[in-house]
């Protein structure tokens, strides 16, 4: 399961939270990030132990800002609220895997 997260409860949800958590900055108007989503929602289900979000750039622009997101889609991954590692562009599903778990 993917949740959509806010400015109104990303540290609840992601600064908060004890463990690793995804976060993918996406928007309507992206393709790519169209492509990406059923990768990210299939994964989410395979991986229990990881948290997966999304935050649309769009509608939640406060936020795109405060991780200076310039180009989407973003992945940001967050292990007990620190930014671990990030990654620009599409990915495979071995990929995004891998990418999450190491």
């Amino acid at each position: 399961m993917v949740f959509d997260i806010t400015k109104d409860n990303f540290d609840e949800e992601v600064i908060s939270y004890d463990g690793r958590v995804l976060v993918d900055f996406w928007a309507e108007w992206c393709g790519t990030c169209m492509i990406l989503a059923p990768v990210i929602e299939e994964v989410s289900e395979e991986l229990d132990d990881v948290k997966f979000c999304k935050v649309n750039c769009d509608t939640d622009r406060d936020l795109a800002l405060k991780f200076g997101i310039m180009a989407i889609p973003n992945l940001i991954l967050f292990e007990n609220g620190k930014q671990i590692k990030q990654h620009i562009a599409y990915m495979e599903k071995d990929e995004l895997i891998k990418f999450v778990i190491e």
